[in-house]
């Protein structure tokens, strides 16, 4: 089994993060992921995640997003997560702003590997807990450091 820190970096992983918007977010996520991962360019990561958001948002509620999509040319499961520094509108399904995203992008490829990924991400950020700690943490390392104590059962 995949598991997330394997896919999540601390270079990939941001507090206070531009927000402005929808657009300009996927923007900044597509740059923070083509400076950690350059074969990934930035304009493919930015339509990609642009194109699955236009078949429904994938804001799920409780100020949370997880944009993810298929990407061509990416060979393994790459993931970032973003604390913004103010929510921003996500036409999530609750209709609250969305200030916490956690990506997922994928090979074309994608397996059920892949979509369990997903399923541990959507299901770590259910926890109000877990949602508290992302908000509060002061860095990006602390950042990370919550998805990895939390994949750890701590």
């Amino acid at each position: 089994m995949i598991r997330l820190e394997t896919i999540l970096t601390p270079g990939r992983s941001q507090v206070n993060a531009p927000g402005g918007s929808k657009k300009k977010a996927l923007e900044h996520i597509a740059n923070l992921i083509h400076r950690e991962v350059p074969d990934l360019a930035m304009q493919d990561v930015f339509e990609a995640l642009i194109a699955r958001e236009k078949l429904g948002s994938t804001g799920f509620g409780n100020g949370i997003a997880i944009p993810h999509c298929r990407l061509k040319g990416c060979t393994a499961p790459v993931s970032a997560l973003l604390h913004l520094e103010a929510p921003i509108d996500f036409d999530a399904i609750d209709g609250a702003p969305v200030d916490l995203l956690f990506v997922l992008l994928v090979p074309e490829a994608a397996t059920d590997a892949h979509l369990e990924l997903l399923r541990q991400i959507a299901s770590m950020l259910d926890r109000k807990e877990v949602r508290e700690k992302l908000r509060s943490a002061a860095s990006n390392e602390a950042l990370y450091q919550v998805v990895l104590d939390e994949q750890n059962g701590h």
